[in-house]
């Protein structure tokens, strides 16, 4: 199966569900989450890579180790695979759960042909990462984001030119025609805005990207209520007080990413009010 990003949001608004779907039992970045996320319809999943101290890519936010596998002074990159082979996830109640931690290269094989995989933390790990990515055959399912920089620059054209990635840009996006004579794969920004007046949550912002063949991914994802990656219109704006207000916005403004943490709900709900298809 041929994956291309481009195409495939020009059928619908693609869902990325933020280190899979997770809840109960069910621990955030483990493959019980990614295929949770599938079952609710996500287009792609959101993975966290990190590398323990004997070399073996895994799955797993950085710096998390306290709150999903009850570690104290304890990290992965500290630890080789077969200590980390021996842990498990805790739930939300801190209970032990059956859930390890997946490698990197299990996780391509288990959904490679599948879904579009976005890479985070790559750039702590770029050409170990990269080679994986090659090594299953799996380029056009991978994105890759950071904000710009000239190591990000240099690591794309040096190392990995094919490799579709999305600068993340707050505000404003400067380097837009940077980018596009840059040589590298560059399919399109990751927005972040405080205020609906921001420029790059504008429509003329949005219609020019497109003009030039370009997405623009938005979050409705919550780290931190009090720092805002999509002004308020968010996935606690859609669950708690309005889903237009929170939702809604985001999808009437012509966004072709939303990551979210609730992937079912929010494709039933842009189902229900006919803006989950495109061109309709």
């Amino acid at each position: 199966m041929s994956f291309d990003l481009y195409s495939a949001a020009q059928k619908n608004i693609l869902i990325v569900a933020h280190r899979g779907t997770c809840g109960g039992n069910i621990p955030c970045n483990t493959a019980t989450a990614y295929e949770t996320a599938l079952k609710q319809g996500a287009d792609m999943i959101e993975i966290d890579a990190n590398m323990t101290a004997d070399g073996v890519l895994v799955i797993f936010h950085p710096k998390e180790e306290p709150h999903h596998l009850g570690l104290t002074g304890k990290y992965i990159p500290e630890m080789t695979w077969e200590e980390v082979s021996a842990l498990r996830y805790v739930n939300y109640d801190r209970a032990p759960t059956q859930f390890g931690v997946v490698r990197f290269d299990d996780l391509m094989e288990q959904f490679k042909g599948r879904c579009f995989i976005n890479v985070d933390k790559f750039w702590d790990h770029p050409k170990e990462i990269y080679e994986a990515i090659k090594r299953h055959n799996m380029l056009d399912q991978i994105v890759v984001k950071s904000a710009p920089s000239e190591k990000v620059f240099t690591v794309l054209k040096e190392l990995a030119p094919e490799l579709p990635y999305i600068p993340i840009v707050r505000h404003t996006h400067p380097m837009h025609e940077e980018f596009m004579r840059s040589g590298i794969n560059y399919v399109g920004a990751e927005v972040l805005f405080t205020s609906d007046d921001d420029e790059v949550a504008s429509d003329a912002f949005i219609e020019k990207m497109h003009r030039d063949g370009k997405l623009v991914w938005v979050n409705s994802i919550i780290y931190n209520y009090k720092a805002q990656l999509a002004a308020g219109h968010s996935d606690d704006t859609a669950l708690s007080e309005d889903m237009e207000k929170g939702w809604g916005w985001l999808a009437n403004k012509n966004f072709d990413l939303i990551q979210t943490d609730w992937p079912l709900m929010l494709i039933n709900y842009l189902k229900e009010t006919n803006r989950y298809y495109r061109n309709l």
